[in-house]
């Protein structure tokens, strides 16, 4: 199973969606190298940076789960190797 390490940043604009978005990243905390979130109060919205290390399989199905969720934009950077 080939692994790929990259960035995973996700907007949370409604703040009611936090606790889904923690327990999401809790279910694949072992692809989870680092993690970075900014409150953006003036906004009313928080920006999160995740650093991910797994299979393709595994940061798909992370990302999916999250891209479901309601007034969550997530995109990802990968490396190709």
């Amino acid at each position: 199973m080939e692994k790929r390490i990259g960035v995973v940043g996700i907007v949370v604009e409604d703040i009611s969606n936090a606790s889904k978005v923690n327990g999401i990243l809790h279910d694949y905390a072992n692809i989870v190298v680092g993690r970075m979130g900014v409150p953006y109060k003036d906004r009313g919205i928080s920006i999160i940076s995740i650093i991910v290390d797994g299979s393709m399989d595994q940061i798909s199905a992370m990302t999916g789960k999250l891209g479901k969720l309601d007034n969550i934009s997530v995109k990802t950077a990968l490396t190709k190797v």
